[in-house]
């Protein structure tokens, strides 16, 4: 399920049906949740999930043999990111979030270049075809706009620009979820929506070509924790800054609701020391058209079918 309604065009000969943007997350009480969780004086201890993948991202920015001029660390939070991105890499890069707080908690690397700037994320502005780089970690899931968002990118890009990113996908907390689903069911006859919703990998690809994208590369990674139980999981949760924004979340959990899922969490996900949480991430990289990238061969321009394969190996290679 995506993050939000989402809103594209159909075009079906002359006709075009398009669908309105329904906002589901409230951006005014995220940016509060971060800057609580920037103010916390322990707030390095809820790090390690958002510091890890920002890590892996920035492995994969390292692996593409060039420099890009001018970059964008976008939804940069503490520097999940930038603080592991080589000046080899990257020339200069701006380091965009709506929490002025956390931006004031990045260091960087040596030798960086980098600039900071207030910047809601659903508002992308950056002048057109100015960037070589947009990179993205843990931040997108909480977009309403997601066509808007990755079409704002695209345009900012230079031909043969890359974007990189990284996401929380479906199978996100699934154990808690399910958990207080059931306790829910059991004491109320119904559930709330205690956990945000989020993107499926199958749109993901979706989005990007939608959005311009090519050369695309996805893959998803799992992520496994263990707590001691549900109460510290949530507590962490809420001092990564990655409890819930949406408007139709429920205010808060009556004691039985929440002694209930407790109990289930253990029953069903509990191990010998505690209980496990899985945090699915979708790591995806797209490229701006560019007439120097390589392009498919023309369909019909193979010289060999796949039923006459087995004619190709040779005879050496048979015998191995």
């Amino acid at each position: 399920m995506l993050p939000a309604v989402i809103q594209y065009l159909n075009r079906v000969g002359t006709r075009a049906y398009c669908v309105p943007v329904v906002n589901i997350f409230d951006r005014n009480v995220k940016r509060l949740q971060k800057e609580r969780a920037a103010r916390r004086d322990d707030v390095q201890l809820y790090d390690y999930i958002k510091d890890e993948v920002g890590f892996r991202l920035s492995d994969r920015i390292f692996d593409v043999q060039r420099q890009f001029k001018n970059a964008v660390d976008l939804g940069a939070g503490r520097g999940y990111v930038t603080n592991h991105v080589l000046s080899e890499s990257v020339e200069n890069l701006t380091v965009v979030d709506m929490c002025s707080t956390m931006l004031t908690q990045i260091k960087g690397t040596p030798g960086l270049n980098y600039s900071t700037r207030q910047m809601d994320e659903e508002k992308f502005d950056f002048e057109q075809e100015s960037l070589d780089l947009v990179v993205s970690s843990l931040t997108l899931h909480w977009i309403n706009d997601l066509p808007a968002c990755f079409k704002a990118i695209n345009r900012a890009l230079r031909p043969d620009g890359v974007f990189m990113g990284a996401m929380f996908g479906g199978e996100t907390l699934y154990e808690l979820r399910s958990s207080f689903h059931l306790a829910e069911q059991e004491r109320k006859g119904g559930f709330s929506p205690h956990i945000s919703p989020f993107t499926q990998i199958r749109d993901v690809g979706m989005l990007l070509n939608r959005s311009n994208f090519t050369m695309l590369t996805i893959d998803t990674d799992e992520i496994v924790v263990g707590y001691p139980s549900m109460f510290e999981l949530m507590e962490d949760l809420k001092g990564m800054a990655e409890n819930n924004a949406a408007f139709n979340r429920p205010l808060r959990f009556s004691k039985d609701v929440l002694m209930a899922a407790a109990a289930i969490y253990r029953d069903m996900y509990g191990k010998n020391d505690g209980v496990t949480a899985t945090f699915q991430v979708i790591y995806f990289v797209g490229w701006k058209p560019c007439p120097s990238q390589p392009k498919p061969a023309e369909r019909g321009s193979a010289d060999v079918s796949f039923k006459d394969l087995a004619t190709v190996v040779g005879p050496k290679d048979k015998k191995q």
